[in-house]
């Protein structure tokens, strides 16, 4: 006793230093760190070491290793799923207890609980955002395979991603992965969502002393219509001539702009051959931000990523060769001339967390000091401008909510 079996993954610590002898309640060590967090139906606490702050979940060992497996198996088709680092057993408790089982994953850098939006009974200015981040999360697991059993706004953790709001599913102990999910298994997963999304809100409105008629309880079929809009657009099937070439690439930039990747195009003979079925296999939504990791290393969300690039490509366009061998060195010289040196001093003087996002607050700043001058800024003025007005950030939609 006190010794759990551990499975760990690479490059992360040991945790051996943990009082594992004792439930995570009880729990006194200087690796405990307060975190932001929503509300949890298992005991977790917060544990910073040198390679980052990572979450400690206490389930039973069944619920624990299912959701160490699906996990580690959405990571092979999305970034917007906690990472798992580590799967703790104690031998010692009953494996149906909670705390024979012990998830460990790694803290969602930036990331904060939904309760930090909601205004009033409900999200105010931020709900469409909230609408499609939880919208397109919940498209993106089911893409993969994914049946989540247990969606709700306090099992995802979220993020500002450029002008938008990220969505991250950080519990998974109800998932099950299939190859592919049926119409019935999707919509099974949608009513879950639906019916957890009004408890929530009721609650919303209850502690702030709302009449619950002035919940936004409508909010989770809110989110179901968006979902189906958007799976609809990706899985739609079309039919073609075999001439209408231009189709199959107007096809996959939709998919592209919607931020998803393309794995590849089924096309199926129809009509005795003159024309063809067309299917495309989307793959996981991270169009962009691979795209910006490619070419410069840069790590961000996808919004996030989708910003930068046009600033790069921008940049390109302005001073980079239309050459490979031009675009290679132009995007080198933003990176060390432009990029890197505005995110030292974001990182220096900014008052947010994730200086990406901050790159991104200014690149909208300078798009805005563009359009009021109706003339091209140069990146440098603008920056410092952004810098002495306070440095201010995307303004979300306010448009009043109806109903």
């Amino acid at each position: 006793m006190g010794t759990p079996k551990l499975q760990v993954r690479s490059n992360h610590p040991d945790f051996l230093d943990l009082p594992w002898e004792r439930p995570v309640a009880e729990w006194v060590s200087p690796r405990l760190v307060d975190m932001p967090a929503g509300v949890h139906r298992h005991p977790v606490v917060f544990a910073a070491y040198e390679e980052g702050v990572y979450v400690i979940k206490e389930l039973s060992r069944r619920l624990a290793h299912n959701e160490y497996r699906v996990l580690r198996l959405l990571r092979e088709h999305t970034q917007r799923s906690a990472e798992p680092v580590g799967l703790a057993e104690r031998d010692w408790i009953d494996p149906h207890d909670e705390g024979a089982g012990v998830v460990i994953t790694r803290y969602v850098d930036h990331a904060f609980p939904y309760r930090r939006l909601v205004s009033g009974a409900g999200f105010g200015a931020r709900r469409s955002q909230m609408l499609d981040a939880l919208a397109g999360l919940l498209v993106e697991l089911h893409m993969a395979g994914c049946y989540w059993g247990d969606c709700s706004l306090s099992n995802v953790l979220y993020r500002f991603d450029a002008g938008q709001i990220e969505a991250i599913m950080i519990d998974g102990e109800t998932s099950k992965l299939y190859d592919s999910l049926s119409d019935g298994q999707r919509l099974e997963d949608m009513s879950i969502m639906k019916e957890n999304v009004a408890g929530e809100m009721s609650d919303i409105a209850a502690e702030t002393g709302e009449d619950i008629d002035a919940a936004d309880i409508s909010l989770g079929e809110d989110i179901e219509n968006r979902y189906l809009a958007l799976w609809h657009e990706l899985t739609e099937e079309l039919i073609i001539t075999r001439d209408d070439h231009y189709r199959i690439r107007q096809r996959i930039q939709r998919v592209n702009e919607l931020g998803f990747a393309v794995d590849d195009i089924e096309m199926t003979p129809v009509d005795g051959g003159s024309s063809v079925k067309l299917f495309t296999h989307v793959g996981g939504r991270t169009y962009n931000s691979d795209a910006l990791r490619g070419r410069t290393g840069i790590d961000a969300s996808e919004n996030q990523a989708e910003l930068v690039l046009s600033d790069l490509n921008y940049y390109l366009s302005k001073h980079g060769d239309v050459t490979a061998t031009g675009k290679s060195v132009g995007t080198f010289k933003w990176l060390t001339g432009q990029f890197e040196p505005m995110v030292a001093r974001i990182r220096d003087e900014w008052f947010g967390e994730d200086p990406i996002q901050g790159y991104c607050d200014y690149l909208n700043f300078r798009m805005a000091m563009a359009n009021e001058r109706k003339a091209d800024v140069d990146s440098f003025e603008a920056f410092e401008a952004w810098i002495e007005a306070g440095f201010p950030g995307f303004v979300p939609d306010a448009t009043p909510i109806e109903g």
